[in-house]
């Protein structure tokens, strides 16, 4: 398939599915699960970023608008679209040489798994740290951190395993 129209897909897909679905979602009132991250790490790696800044923030700005949230998605996505370079250079060793070939579904369980909660993690801390916005509700934050990020791995991980079959 045409990375474009993957790209493109995976846009529209992971957004609907967020807005839609997942939204509606909240388990023992805290916990939500925030799938539409996974376009961070499914985006294909280059060398010009400017695409997948502008198409991250677009994605967080999107499920903004239809969580009356602010702007907090579109930092805490662009934040991690970021920095998301600097975790493959050192978990998975890639330089520039790389890029092109770079596939998750080429790489080990254990890289991916890290990779992926590494960003998940930062992302909710900083999701729900300017959710919460105080000192005072710091244990909250730790806690929808984690149960956040633990039901949102989950169903990432099923996901790509439920997708990863199917291919086959």
């Amino acid at each position: 398939m045409n990375k474009t129209i993957y790209i493109i897909f995976l846009f529209v897909f992971l957004l609907l599915l967020q807005v839609l679905v997942l939204n509606n979602i909240l388990f023992l009132g805290y916990i939500n699960p925030y799938l539409y991250i996974a376009f961070v790490f499914l985006y294909p790696l280059n060398k010009n970023r400017l695409p997948f800044f502008i198409s991250s923030f677009l994605l967080g700005l999107c499920v903004d608008a239809f969580c009356n949230s602010g702007g907090i998605h579109a930092f805490s996505i662009l934040f991690i679209a970021y920095i998301r370079l600097s975790f493959v250079k050192a978990i998975f060793k890639k330089n520039e040489g790389d890029y092109l070939l770079f596939d998750l579904k080429l790489e080990t369980f254990g890289q991916v798994f890290n990779y992926t909660v590494i960003l998940t993690l930062i992302h909710h801390f900083i999701l729900f740290s300017l959710i919460n916005f105080s000192f005072y509700n710091i244990p909250k934050v730790l806690m929808n951190t984690l149960y956040s990020s633990i039901f949102t791995l989950t169903l990432y991980f099923l996901g790509s395993f439920i997708f990863r079959k199917k291919l086959k």
